[in-house]
């Protein structure tokens, strides 16, 4: 009888054991959840943040763009205009990373560069003879590959 209450001891201290291993479990489960939605919380605030900078910067462009647009009686002036927002915009373009990927005259690099078209050339083969349009980096990542014209070697015609 008493080896019954004995066992009957143990198996209610394992059971109380296993409840609280189970209410721990289910504390730091929730804990998990608690936590994954804070860090993507986070991230996001972090994101907006970020773009909200970014925004605040290329405003004055946007003001100086309007006032452009406003002006077009003078086209030298408008066209001059025009250009130093460009170099606004690239300027604080630059100030978050963003750097022009060199193309023309360069060698092909399938990296960097997107082969639209392929010309006969003096100048070599796999040279870029023409940008069509600007490729752009930030840091080493491409964030938009420069499409280009790449030169071939002329065929050398055969004499008989």
């Amino acid at each position: 009888m008493k080896q019954k209450k004995e066992a009957k001891g143990e198996k209610h201290a394992k059971v109380h054991e296993i409840n609280v291993i189970l209410e721990t479990l289910q504390r730091v489960q929730a804990e998990f959840e608690n936590y994954k939605k804070r860090v993507e919380k986070e991230k996001s605030d972090f994101i907006r943040s970020a773009c909200s900078k970014i925004i605040k910067e290329l405003l004055p462009i946007l003001d100086n763009f309007d006032m452009a647009m406003k002006n077009t009686s003078n086209h030298d002036d408008f066209v001059k205009g025009v250009e130093m927002i460009h170099s606004q915009l690239f300027s604080a373009l630059s100030k978050e990373g963003l750097k022009q990927i060199d193309a023309e005259g360069k060698n092909f690099n399938p990296y960097v560069h997107e082969a639209l078209m392929q010309e006969e050339s003096d100048k070599g083969d796999g040279i870029v003879i023409e940008e069509f349009q600007k490729g752009y980096m930030i840091g080493d990542t491409v964030v938009r590959h420069s499409k280009v014209k790449v030169s071939k070697m002329r065929k050398k015609e055969v004499q008989e």
